[in-house]
């Protein structure tokens, strides 16, 4: 096989394991107000994703890494020209790490609460922001001659790409709350799968619309199967939400999430970036680098993905259990005089 096209399938791989993991962490974020009403419910809600958080954003810098070493057009074209939108999706990424370390330091409710709405706004900005920004991947953008981006910022805001953000801020909500009643328990876990049951019906329908639409507008036959995939996934999940079996729930939506990108990565090739008047688009061909880099990648990827990979798995493995409110003391934080 060509070894531009496994790469432009790895790039596939690694985003639906960063949007399956960060999806969540995302959800988690949105829904603190909403599911931890309290200081210690929100520790409980945070805590969840206390020891993950950090290492499932690899799977996003390994993403860029990889698209900048196979496909230097791409990635210089993608970066620049969408420059604003992930410059705003890094910026919440910088604040949102931030906040969850300094939100517990010290014990004063003014200082928890405005870290607590730092997380929060900074896990809405990106859920929204990378379904606008894969819609409009797949929708295509005006490139010149040169492969430069000639839009302006007004270009990303189209109904098809706004529409995306909706889906992907209702998937990441109803797969935080998800995540949340598979890890909690009391009166947090009843909070979150009274919500998972409501917005796992409102993700499939909005998620329907949008994938149908992409499918008639901008695929080909073959990825129907795709669209299959992740409407069963979405299904699933809200019948196992209603039937109360949040971990079938969880899989259902993550299948549902590799079912999305397998529409939208299928839906691209053999572009990686398409114009939008199909003239000057990138393909996997005309932007890939050299087969010696992508041989040197292979070998690489090869030899360091088992290992990441095991030691995600045991770091879910070893906080595998559920936390409640009566896990979480009184009062942990440093005090400082305010005289």
């Amino acid at each position: 096989m060509d070894l531009a096209l496994v790469w432009f399938i790895l790039i596939a791989v690694l985003w639906t394991g960063y949007l399956v993991l960060e999806g969540f962490d995302f959800g988690v974020g949105m829904l603190m107000p909403i599911i931890g009403k309290s200081n210690k419910g929100r520790r409980v809600v945070l805590n969840t994703i206390g020891p993950v958080w950090d290492g499932n954003e690899v799977w996003l810098l390994t993403a860029g890494g990889a698209t900048f070493a196979a496909f230097p057009e791409w990635y210089a074209t993608m970066f620049s020209g969408f420059y604003l939108p992930l410059f705003l999706i890094l910026l919440a990424l910088i604040v949102r790490a931030v906040a969850i370390e300094y939100r517990g330091k010290i014990n004063d409710e003014t200082w928890r609460t405005r870290w607590d709405w730092a997380i929060i706004i900074t896990a809405w900005i990106p859920a929204v922001l990378w379904g606008v920004a894969f819609s409009n991947i797949v929708r295509g953008v005006p490139l010149d001659e040169n492969h430069q981006f000639v839009g302006n910022f007004f270009t990303f805001l189209n109904p098809f790409a706004l529409l995306g953000g909706v889906v992907t801020l209702l998937l990441f909500l109803s797969h935080g709350a998800i995540f949340l009643s598979l890890k909690t328990d009391g009166e947090i876990r009843a909070r979150a799968e009274a919500f998972a049951k409501k917005i796992s019906l409102a993700s499939l329908a909005a998620a329907a619309v949008w994938a149908i639409w992409l499918q008639l507008a901008f695929s080909v036959a073959w990825t129907w199967a795709a669209v299959a995939v992740a409407a069963l996934g979405l299904a699933g999940a809200w019948y196992s939400s209603l039937q109360g079996r949040f971990g079938w729930a969880f899989i259902a939506n993550a299948v549902a999430i590799v079912g999305a990108v397998a529409l939208i990565f299928g839906s691209l090739y053999p572009d990686v970036l398409p114009d939008i008047d199909g003239v000057n688009s990138l393909t996997v061909d005309n932007a890939s680098s050299t087969d010696y880099t992508l041989t040197v990648m292979t070998w690489v990827a090869a030899i360091m993905t088992p290992i990441v990979l095991a030691y995600q798995a045991w770091t879910y493995w070893v906080f595998r259990r559920r936390l409640s409110m009566e896990h979480i003391p009184e009062h942990s934080e440093l005090t400082f005089s305010k005289s």
